[in-house]
């Protein structure tokens, strides 16, 4: 039986996964940790990081990246992810 959660997010960030290179340096960078390699690629054959809820909108993943794949947005009042847990 899963049950939803809810996690706090303070921002956001938009991911442009056509220009991704998938160098994976946002991956560590990541303070919060919500972002990870998906298992799909771009049109130019390389993984892309995927976004999960909880991003604080630190711009940790746009200062390490080389490509400027990255915008980052932060709320003004956190919003609440539900996320399904199982």
């Amino acid at each position: 039986m899963s049950e939803e959660h809810p996690i706090l997010s303070r921002g956001t960030v938009t991911i442009d996964t056509a220009s991704c290179k998938g160098c994976e340096l946002c991956i560590p960078a990541c303070p919060p940790g919500v972002l990870t390699m998906s298992d799909a690629a771009n049109h130019m054959g390389y993984r892309f990081p995927e976004l999960h809820p909880g991003c604080t909108g630190c711009g940790a993943c746009l200062y390490v990246c080389p490509d400027f794949v990255f915008e980052v947005y932060r709320f003004e009042q956190p919003v609440a992810m539900p996320v399904e847990r199982a």
